[in-house]
C-alpha cells in the first residue's frame, strides 16, 4: 500500500514528481509507512501517536519549508494518500462483510487520522519557519548594530548583510521614532517576523498591511529607531507612510550604509529640536539648513548673542516682532515691505514701519553679506511667534 500511495502521489502532485533520492525521498517513504503503521495500531486500540511518529510528520512539514514550498502540495498528497488507503480498506471490509455502521466508523477513523497527521506536519512547517525567522532576526539584529556602530569595514558589512539576507542598498536613512506610539492605530508587523530587539511594530495598523521585511527595526531601545533602505523610493510605499503616522517619525537624510549612524544622529537632532512629537513624519531633507544649525548649538548661540545684540534693549514682544520682520526680509532676498507683509500676514504699512526700525537698529551692517548670513543663522535658530 505504501508503494502504491507514493506512486500515485508522484503521478498526481507535480511538486513530488521527482526521483525519491536523498533526504527528500527518505522523508516521504518514512512518512507514508509511519502513517499506515500508526493507523493499524489505532484500529487495534493502541495509544495515539507517540513522539517518534510525531517527529516524522513534523519533519515532512519542515521539509516543505526547506524546499521553498507552501503546504499546499503536502496537503494534496495527504488527501490523495487517504483516498487510496480508504479504497484498500473498503475492499477488505467488504470481503469480511463489515456492516454499514462499521464501514462508517472505519471511514471516520481514516480521515480523522489523516487530519492528525496533517496537523503535525503543519506544526513542523510553522516551527521551521519560526526557527528560520529567529535566526534571521538575530542576524539582522547584528547587522543593525553593526551599521549604527559606524566602525564596520566594507567586507565585514557585506558579510553581515549576506548572513541577514539583506541586500545592501546604495542609500539608507535612519528614522527616529516616539517610544510610545500615539493615535488609534495599533503597531505594524513586519512581513518577516524578527527577534526581540529588532521587533515588529505590533499587530495591525489602522489601514492594514505590513512593513516590508527589509526594514531594520529596534523598538526596544530607549530611543526607538529603524533603518530604511532606498528611502526615496520607500517613502512612496503606503505601508511605510502608514507606519509613520502618529509615531513622531523623523527621517534622517539618505546616506550610504557606512554613514547610517550619522543619518540617525541627524534625525534625532531634528527630533529633539521640535517642541513636541510631530503628528506627520518629518523629512530631514526639508530641514538641512536647520540641521546644520543644530550640529553646533554653542556656536549658534555665540553668533546670536553677537548679531542680535541691537534687539537686546527691547521688550520681549518688540524683540519677537522685529526679529520676525528681519528674518522675513532676509528670506525674501531683502524684499520690499509688501513682500515682507505677505510673508508675515500683516499690513504693508506695518511691515514698512518695522523695517525702518530694523534698519535704524542694525545700521550699515545690513549691507554686509557675511553679516546678513550670520543674522539669518541666528534668527533661524531662535524661535519666534
Amino acid at each position: 500500500m505504501a508503494a502504491e500511495i507514493i506512486r500515485e502521489i508522484r503521478s498526481a502532485v507535480p511538486e513530488f514528481a521527482r526521483p525519491l533520492s536523498g533526504q527528500f525521498g527518505a522523508g516521504i517513504q518514512q512518512g507514508v509507512e509511519t502513517a499506515l503503521a500508526e493507523f493499524v495500531d489505532r484500529v487495534a486500540g493502541l495509544p495515539a501517536a507517540g513522539p517518534r511518529q510525531v517527529r516524522v510528520y513534523r519533519a515532512l512539514g519542515r521539509g516543505e519549508l526547506a524546499e521553498g514550498r507552501s503546504l499546499d502540495a503536502l496537503q494534496a498528497a495527504f488527501r490523495l494518500g487517504a483516498r487510496i488507503a480508504w479504497r484498500r480498506y473498503a475492499r477488505v471490509a467488504r470481503r469480511h462483510h463489515l456492516d454499514p455502521e462499521q464501514l462508517v466508523t472505519l471511514a471516520e477513523a481514516v480521515f480523522a487520522h489523516i487530519d492528525e497527521v496533517a496537523a503535525a506536519s503543519v506544526q513542523g512547517y510553522v516551527d521551521a519557519r519560526t526557527d528560520r525567522a529567529g535566526a534571521l532576526g538575530r542576524a539582522r539584529h547584528r547587522l543593525l548594530d553593526l551599521l549604527l556602530s559606524g566602525a564596520a569595514d566594507p567586507a565585514e558589512l557585506t558579510a553581515a548583510a549576506q548572513s541577514a539576507d539583506w541586500p545592501l542598498p546604495a542609500l539608507l536613512a535612519g528614522v527616529s521614532l516616539d517610544p510610545r506610539p500615539s493615535g488609534p492605530s495599533a503597531p505594524l508587523p513586519t512581513a518577516r517576523q524578527p527577534l526581540a530587539r529588532i521587533t515588529s511594530f505590533g499587530t495591525r495598523p489602522a489601514g492594514g498591511g505590513r512593513l516590508p521585511d527589509h526594514v531594520l527595526i529596534n523598538l526596544e531601545a530607549p530611543q526607538p529607531h529603524l533603518l530604511l533602505p532606498d528611502p526615496v523610493t520607500a517613502l512612496t510605499d503606503p505601508r511605510i507612510t502608514a507606519a509613520f503616522q502618529g509615531r513622531g517619525a523623523v527621517i534622517g537624510p539618505p546616506v550610504p550604509p557606512a554613514l547610517a549612524a550619522q543619518s540617525l544622529r541627524w534625525a534625532r537632532l531634528v527630533r529633539a529640536s521640535l517642541p513636541q512629537a510631530p503628528d506627520q513624519p518629518v523629512d530631514c531633507r526639508d530641514r538641512l539648513a536647520d540641521l546644520l544649525l543644530l550640529t553646533d548649538p554653542a556656536l549658534v548661540r555665540l553668533i546670536a548673542e553677537r548679531r542680535l545684540a541691537p534687539l537686546a534693549p527691547l521688550t520681549p514682544k518688540q524683540r519677537d516682532r522685529l526679529a520676525a520682520t528681519l528674518l522675513a526680509w532676509l528670506q525674501t532676498g531683502r524684499g520690499t515691505a509688501p513682500q515682507v507683509a505677505a510673508r508675515l500676514g500683516i499690513h504693508p504699512q506695518t511691515a514698512r514701519q518695522r523695517l525702518h526700525r530694523v534698519h535704524r537698529l542694525f545700521g550699515p551692517s545690513l549691507s554686509s553679506p557675511d553679516t546678513r548670513f550670520e543674522l539669518e543663522v541666528a534668527l533661524r535658530a531662535t524661535p519666534h511667534p
